[in-house]
């Protein structure tokens, strides 16, 4: 099949890199279209309107009218304008997929969502992580993806030298528990009885510069909403033992697609995370056996090749 990915901006690089896995891993090609930059992490782009010249825009419309699957993420649709073109007018003979990531107007307002995509009959809907399904009756749980084998997401052959350090990578501070993060690390960095420890926050970096700095952590924190983020993801595959406070459904969700039991180090509240903190600055035994754990968890169940089949599988039930 031919798809052609639409998103207003590409959360987290998600769009770009399911696009990735599907060229590499399926007979599928897929192509991304976005409209803007909203954040300074540099992710890969394929057709971004704004830097699109002539040659660019003829081959977008050539898309546009031979593609088979319309992928439609977060927010855009087809009455979002993508340069001169809107795709409502090369929807025929296509498949049409909603694709929602969590953006806040969507866990915000999910009835309108809901609405909507009743009125215009969708049913090809999927969301990004577990708990979104809750808002999405109907949709299906599309894992995002990780290059694991790629180098920049594979353990460091040993740790830095110096203080051992606490990572967090949140895009949207308010939504990661950052507040509270910076709170505990304080307080650990304070304590004489621990080894030496201290804090890397890692914001508005692009993301090959987040990657290097995330790899370096000897631990990694990603929030405490009950869910999880690619961020999760990235430093499991870089076998950096990773706390997130991930709830019991998103867990069986978790494990049901790995077949595996989940990696992640529960915390979901500041006590809990101040606990599990402790814990693994004082046991660096811990520390490696986590970190080799959560490395075999991204390898054996969520390789990117086994996050495209899915997807692969998925386009070919596609309702019309």
């Amino acid at each position: 099949m031919r798809i052609l990915m639409f998103a207003i901006n590409d959360p987290a690089g998600a769009a770009i890199a399911l696009c990735g896995a599907l060229s590499r891993h399926t007979a599928h090609r897929a192509r991304l279209v976005t409209l803007e930059t909203r954040y300074n992490h540099e992710f890969t782009k394929d057709l971004h309107i704004p830097d699109m010249n002539a040659a660019g825009l003829e081959e977008l419309e050539t898309l546009l009218r031979a593609s088979d699957v319309f992928h439609f993420h977060m927010t855009a649709d087809e009455d979002t304008r993508f340069g001169p073109f809107l795709p409502k007018d090369y929807l025929n003979g296509k498949s049409i997929v909603h694709h929602h990531h969590g953006h806040p107007d969507f866990r915000g307002n999910p009835e309108k969502y809901q609405h909507k995509y009743r009125e215009k009959q969708r049913r090809n809907l999927l969301v990004s992580t577990p708990d979104l399904l809750c808002l999405l009756p109907g949709a299906h749980w599309q894992p995002n993806v990780v290059p694991v084998d790629d180098a920049a997401y594979t353990p460091l052959a040993s740790r830095p030298a110096g203080p051992l350090r606490i990572g967090q990578s949140p895009t949207n501070k308010a939504l990661k528990n950052t507040d509270e993060f910076v709170r505990v690390t304080d307080e650990l960095a304070a304590i004489p009885s621990l080894p030496p420890n201290e804090r890397l926050l890692i914001d508005n970096t692009p993301h090959k510069e987040c990657l290097r700095l995330k790899r370096t952590s000897d631990i990694f924190f990603d929030h405490m909403q009950g869910y999880f983020g690619v961020s999760s993801l990235e430093a499991l595959s870089q076998g950096v033992p990773t706390i997130a406070g991930l709830d019991d459904w998103n867990l069986e969700q978790v494990e049901g697609f790995a077949g595996l039991p989940a990696p992640w180090i529960i915390a979901r509240a500041g006590d809990t995370l101040k606990l599990r903190l402790t814990e693994l600055l004082l046991d660096a035994d811990a520390r490696s056996h986590l970190g080799g754990m959560s490395r075999r968890f991204m390898e054996s169940g969520w390789h990117d090749a086994k996050v495209a089949r899915r997807l692969a599988e998925y386009y070919s039930g596609l309702e019309m």
